[in-house]
C-alpha cells in the first residue's frame, strides 16, 4: 500500500524498492546515519555493531530457507564453522588473499548445505530438524577431530590478517567500514531475490509443496538451492567472524547458536527481510544488556548469568510465539499502513 496521491505509470516503478520521496530521504538519511555512527560513538560499541553485523548476514540466509521455503534447519551454526574453518585453512595453507579465502569459504559452506539439504526433498518437519541437528554434530566432530596442523582440533587456529591491496584491517574502526557495506549488500541481494523468480517459488513451496509441484516447480532443485544459498550467507558470516577474531575455536560454533537463530528469526518475523534486522538487534541488546549486568547479577546466581541469558531467550521466543507469532515486522507492516491511511480509521 502506498500513500495517497503515488500513482505508478510503469512496472518497474511498481516493483521498486524505494518508491516515493520520503522513502528517497529516509533511506539516504539512514545511510548517512549508519557511516558516521562510529565519529560519535564509544570505541567499545564498535565491538558490539560489528558483531550485530555478522550476525545479521547469518540470519538472513536462515530466513531464505525458514521463513521463505520453509525448511528447517539446526546446522546453521556448524555450516558458519565450515565457512570460517575453509577460508582460514586455505589462506594458512595456501597464501591465498582476505579477498579470495572468503569465497572459498562460502563455497565450502554450500557445498555441505547441498549435500546436508538434498534429503529434504523426503523428509519435512521434525524430521527434517533431526537430520539437521545430526548433520550438526557430525561437522563439529569432524572438525575437532581432525589433524591438528589442518583444523587446530580442539586448540584452535590463528587466522592470518585481513588484507585488500595492501591495506591491513587490524581495528575494529576498519572492520565496521568494511562489514557495513558487506551487510547492505547482502541485505539487498536477499531482498531481490525474495521478490524474484526465486523467492516467489520458494513461497510456493512453503505454502503448499503438492501444488507448487503441480504447477510445475521443481521441488528439489529449489529447496537445495534455497540450502545452497543460505549455506552461502552461513559462509561468508563465518569467514568474516573468523577474521575479525582473529582465532578460531569450535566452541564458538556451538549448537545452541543454531537455536538462538532461530529465535531471533521469530521475534522479528518469518518471511521479512527486515525482521532479520528487528530480531538480531533486539536479541543482540538484550544480550548485551544482560552482560553488562553481570557483575551485580553473578553473586546472586552462583558466579554465572549464562543460565539466566538462556532462560530469558527461551521466555522472549515463548512470548513471541504466543502474543505476536509474525514477529516486529509485522507490528512496522502495520504502523506503515495506520500511517498512511491517517487520519481516516479504515
Amino acid at each position: 500500500m502506498q500513500p495517497c496521491g503515488i500513482l505508478n505509470y510503469k512496472y518497474a516503478q511498481d516493483m521498486a524498492i524505494v518508491r516515493t520521496k520520503l522513502q528517497w530521504g529516509l533511506w539516504i538519511a539512514f545511510l548517512i546515519f549508519l557511516f558516521s555512527m562510529p565519529l560519535f560513538m564509544p570505541p567499545i560499541w564498535l565491538v558490539f555493531l560489528n558483531f550485530i553485523m555478522i550476525t545479521v548476514i547469518t540470519v538472513l540466509g536462515l530466513q531464505l530457507l525458514i521463513g521463505f521455503c520453509g525448511q528447517i534447519s539446526l546446522m546453521h551454526s556448524a555450516t558458519m564453522a565450515v565457512g570460517a574453518y575453509s577460508s582460514a585453512i586455505i589462506a594458512r595453507t595456501f597464501a591465498i588473499p582476505f579477498w579470495l579465502s572468503v569465497p572459498c569459504g562460502m563455497l565450502a559452506a554450500g557445498v555441505i548445505g547441498i549435500v546436508f539439504g538434498a534429503p529434504s526433498l523426503r523428509v519435512k518437519g521434525y524430521y527434517l530438524a533431526l537430520a539437521t541437528m545430526a548433520a550438526h554434530f557430525v561437522i563439529v566432530f569432524a572438525i575437532a577431530h581432525a589433524p591438528l596442523d589442518i583444523t587446530g582440533g580442539r586448540i584452535g587456529l590463528d587466522v592470518p590478517s585481513a588484507t585488500i591491496g595492501g591495506f591491513a584491517f587490524k581495528n575494529d574502526l576498519s572492520w565496521y567500514y568494511l562489514i557495513l557495506p558487506i551487510t547492505l549488500i547482502s541485505g539487498l541481494f536477499a531482498k531481490n531475490l525474495a521478490r524474484g523468480k526465486i523467492g516467489r517459488a520458494l513461497v510456493a513451496i512453503r505454502d503448499n509443496d503438492l501444488t507448487a509441484e503441480a504447477v510445475g516447480i521443481n521441488l528439489f532443485s529449489y529447496k537445495v538451492l534455497a540450502f545452497f544459498i543460505c549455506s552461502l550467507f552461513a559462509g561468508l558470516a563465518g569467514s568474516l567472524q573468523a577474521y575479525y577474531i582473529g582465532f578460531l575455536d569450535i566452541d564458538q560454533f556451538t549448537f545452541w547458536n543454531s537455536i538462538w537463530y532461530l529465535g531471533m528469526i521469530v521475534i522479528g518475523g518469518a518471511g521479512s527481510i527486515l525482521g532479520v534486522l528487528f530480531g538480531v538487534v533486539v536479541w543482540r541488546l538484550l544480550e548485551y544488556g544482560i552482560l553488562l549486568a553481570g557483575p551485580v547479577l553473578n553473586p546472586l546466581l552462583g558466579g554465572t548469568i549464562f543460565p539466566l541469558l538462556n532462560a530469558v531467550f527461551a521466555i522472549l521466543i515463548i512470548i513471541f510465539l504466543i502474543f505476536e507469532p509474525r514477529g516486529l515486522a509485522h507490528r512496522w507492516e502495520l504502523f506503515k499502513v495506520s500511517y498512511r491511511l491517517w487520519p481516516y480509521s479504515y
